[in-house]
């Protein structure tokens, strides 16, 4: 069962690479756009060198030396396992973006910003599914809300209006606002395609709280406390389960509780910040 895992990952991880390769090599070169993170950084380093040196350094060495903090930070700090399908996302996306050909599918500069965000958050999303990462800020990023249970977003589009900034100096305005655009869009995709750092309030009223109980511990190792209610309708006594998962969980788990009491009352409430002690599976 192990080895189908690492397998499944394994393809997912080189399939998210692929998928990136594939992206800079159509949408983000076609415009001459700029993605978040360290991505953006190497072909801004890269588009430097050659407007001002006239020399051409392939994309691969740019991203893998970008890369050598993160990596460290991964292995010491986030997770070994993790950190090496990172690793071979990197490695992935910047060999095939060296090697893959250019392909033009469109001119149009907001079409390509459009789509190549889309692109992007699949790509990133993929990584993220099979226990990764793309490298770069994604470690970052993920460190902080690990240690915090806060987005790092902030962090991140800090850093990521530097490389816009300098962009637009070096390349052109005009690309560096589609940039915007573009990323964008592959944050929009991505919060939509991938929820774990995001958390949900479940409100269950019902006559079978011990069972229900049971299911959230479970299926999610988290906890949940038990009130005692009285509906003012009816004038029946029921309990009321206050919990918060994973809204990645929320789902599965919200189904889980209909079929053990289907006349259950789920009130389903997207949390923004949860301040306490609050279970996070570690990565491997």
């Amino acid at each position: 069962m192990n080895t189908f895992n690492d397998i499944k990952r394994l393809l997912l991880v080189i399939f998210g690479g692929a998928i990136m390769a594939l992206n800079i090599n159509t949408f983000v070169h076609s415009a001459n756009l700029f993605p978040g993170g360290f991505t953006g950084l190497a072909l801004l380093l890269q588009k430097t060198f050659i407007t001002n040196y006239g020399i051409y350094i392939p994309y691969s060495p740019l991203i893998f030396t970008l890369n050598i903090f993160p990596v460290i930070l991964g292995f010491s700090r986030i997770g070994k396992r993790f950190t090496l399908y990172s690793i071979v996302m990197i490695f992935a996306s910047g060999l095939l973006t060296d090697f893959v050909p250019e392909i033009q599918l469109t001119e149009d500069m907001l079409l390509c910003a459009v789509f190549g965000g889309i692109v992007n958050s699949v790509a990133i999303s993929l990584c993220l599914f099979a226990g990764s990462s793309s490298g770069g800020t994604d470690f970052i990023a993920i460190f902080i809300s690990e240690k915090t249970g806060k987005s790092a977003w902030n962090w991140i589009l800090a850093f990521n209006t530097c490389v816009l900034i300098a962009a637009g100096i070096i390349v052109g305005w005009d690309a560096a606002l589609y940039s915007i655009i573009f990323q964008y869009v592959s944050t929009q995709g991505l919060n939509f395609l991938y929820k774990k750092y995001a958390k949900t309030t479940l409100i269950i009223i019902t006559d079978r709280d011990q069972e229900i109980y049971q299911i959230i511990k479970n299926k999610t190792n988290h906890d949940a406390t038990v009130f005692q209610g009285k509906g003012c309708y009816a004038g029946n006594e029921h309990k009321m389960l206050y919990t918060v998962v994973s809204s990645q969980e929320s789902g599965a788990l919200e189904k889980a509780i209909r079929n053990v009491d289907p006349s259950a009352f789920i009130n389903v409430i997207q949390s923004k910040e949860i301040i306490g002690r609050f279970y996070k599976r570690a990565n491997d």
